[in-house]
């Protein structure tokens, strides 16, 4: 129990202006769904006051235990390689070049805001540290189901922004939801007046007497976007793999059991004690037992042998009596267990475990050759997989967004209304290192461009570039746009020589005027220069006609009559 009056909020609030507000309240008698899954406050009244009950359906100790249970099975062997797959392929690193970065191109703004915006968030991630702490901040996320910073600000000076952002343990906090009602005058019944959010932190979960309330503004959450079959608590992505980690504890230790049983082979001495009686036969078996079990065990420690016979387990050998008459003294040995090579029950609990885990089994099993071929050859397995990074991004991104919305709206560089204009055209973009996704981007557009060949000689007759762009590249609308900009800049720099020097049809009239001096025209210095131009290549082109000329025999005797015909033409 906490009381009202007490628990004051802590951390900063953005004081919210009402002016220009035309969002109405719409009367309900159920609150807004939450996906965060926050928990519920309900005031109530006793003998001794006025109190909040803070735990509602779902107390806080069992968000606590849920938790913990969450990072006791992130221990076990197979589920810390599941999730570390998964952490390197969503977080990348490089030396090179952040792990993250912000895309603005399709938000409507100033160069100068772009900049400003780009500026902060590049604050806000090192403020974080996520180039080199990022796979862990991931992982806690990926674990936990959830994950709270503190953004810690001088109140003094909020025009400062944040200043340092703590991270907080997930299991000592949440959100919860104070809803207060009214009755309708009309219908006399109760519906939503107000809500108010808020954090609760608890040092001892459970112990509402250490609680501290955060408000909203100055915490940051973020959740896995997953919520029970009941829609009021969140829960992790290893959610439902602890039913099948539990299954394959059991079925490892019950077959370590069974082995240890079953698979040594055990004698059985059958000692023929005659008509002794019982008792003294009893003493014989003993004395027997005791001559042929001396063992002798090798201490590691202090390198001695030592004589062990003061144990006897079911797993060694059996002795039995046997009275006169019989066989006399026999040994016979029982064999061991014959199946105990079977292990086709815990692959099979296994398998079910890593499909459990949104991975690809052939990436987890150590047997398994890595390869890169062609994308053909990618399995839907790999396929699935790369889309489940994909919204595990997309979801992660709103850590980012909300400490830079909060940022920028303390710093006075935006208003709330203008991050609820950009907000869906901001991209957090984060660094690729996936192998099979190169490949199918390169042998997807390797069939565009041939299939754009086979379509181009169609162009103009059936379909235009309009539609090739459109429907075998795939293009946008756009990148259309774009991509007709860059050729318009590319054609004019290859026919930059041309109209250097025009020729006489494309000619200007101003370089074609018909001016006379002495009756004799006057050409313009851009004609003169043609000329000479005309000329040069004019000689230029005869004397590599006469270098390249080699006469043959023919032509040398054709040449030689020619001479002797003109000769005698001149004698007659």
């Amino acid at each position: 129990m906490a009381d009202d009056t007490i628990l004051k909020l802590f951390g900063f609030e953005l004081k919210k202006s009402n002016k220009g507000s035309v969002k109405q309240k719409l009367a309900s008698v159920v609150p807004p769904t939450d996906p965060e899954g926050a928990g519920y406050v309900s005031a109530m009244a006793g003998h001794y006051g006025h109190y909040l009950n803070v735990d509602g359906e779902i107390s806080s100790k069992d968000n606590h235990q849920l938790i913990l249970r969450y990072r006791g099975v992130a221990v076990n062997s197979e589920v810390d390689m599941a999730v570390e797959e998964i952490v390197n392929e969503a977080i990348s690193a490089s030396e090179l070049e952040s792990s993250v970065q912000l895309v603005l191109d399709k938000v409507q703004v100033p160069d100068k805001i772009k900049k400003l915006l780009t500026e902060e968030f590049d604050n806000i991630v090192g403020m974080l540290n996520f180039n080199e702490l990022g796979h862990d901040i991931f992982r806690s996320w990926y674990i936990d189901g959830r994950l709270y910073h503190h953004l810690v600000v001088n109140e003094a000076n909020l025009k400062a922004g944040i200043q340092e952002i703590r991270q907080i343990d997930a299991s000592k906090i949440r959100k919860m939801r104070n809803v207060k009602y009214k009755k309708d005058p009309a219908t006399d019944v109760k519906i939503v007046d107000e809500i108010d959010e808020f954090y609760l932190y608890e040092e001892k979960p459970g112990a509402q007497a250490s609680a501290v309330k955060f408000s909203t503004d100055s915490i940051s959450y973020v959740s896995s976007g997953l919520l029970d079959e009941y829609k009021k608590k969140v829960v992790s992505h290893l959610h439902k793999a602890l039913k099948p980690i539990n299954q394959l504890r059991m079925m490892e230790d019950s077959l370590v059991i069974y082995r240890l049983a079953r698979a040594p082979e055990r004698r059985i001495f059958y000692i023929d004690v005659g008509n002794l009686p019982r008792g003294k036969a009893e003493q014989y078996m003993k004395d027997i037992m005791t001559k042929y079990r001396n063992k002798l065990v090798y201490d590691a420690s202090t390198g001695e042998l030592k004589d062990d016979r003061k144990h006897m387990s079911m797993l060694e050998d059996f002795w039995l009596p046997r009275r006169e008459g019989g066989k006399g003294t026999e040994i016979s040995t029982l064999p061991g267990g014959d199946n105990l090579g079977q292990i086709d029950d815990i692959l099979y609990f296994q398998k079910r475990l890593y499909r459990s885990l949104n991975v690809p089994v052939n990436r987890l099993e150590q047997e398994s050759q890595f390869s890169l071929g062609r994308s053909t050859e990618i399995t839907r397995d790999e396929v699935k997989f790369q889309k489940f990074i994909d919204r595990l991004r997309m979801r992660f991104s709103h850590l980012f967004l909300e400490i830079l919305k909060k940022q920028l709206i303390i710093k006075g560089i935006i208003t709330p209304q203008d991050w609820d204009e950009w907000k869906n055209d901001i991209v957090v973009d984060y660094i690729k290192d996936n192998a099979f996704t190169e490949l199918k981007e390169a042998d997807l557009w390797r069939e565009r461009f041939g299939l754009m060949q086979e379509a181009t000689q169609f162009v103009g007759d059936y379909v235009s570039k309009e539609w090739i762009w459109k429907n075998v590249l795939r293009l946008s609308d756009a990148d259309i746009e774009d991509m007709k900009k860059q050729i318009e800049e590319d054609e004019p720099e290859e026919g930059e020589e041309d109209a250097l020097v025009p020729d006489e049809a494309s000619a200007p009239a101003t370089q074609s005027v018909d001016i006379k001096v002495n009756g004799e025209p006057v050409k313009s210095e851009i004609e003169r220069q043609k000329s000479a131009e005309d000329e040069k290549k004019k000689k230029e082109k005869e004397q590599q006609k006469k270098e390249r000329y080699i006469p043959s025999s023919e032509d040398e005797l054709t040449e030689e009559l020619t001479r002797y015909m003109a000769k005698l033409n001149e004698q007659n």
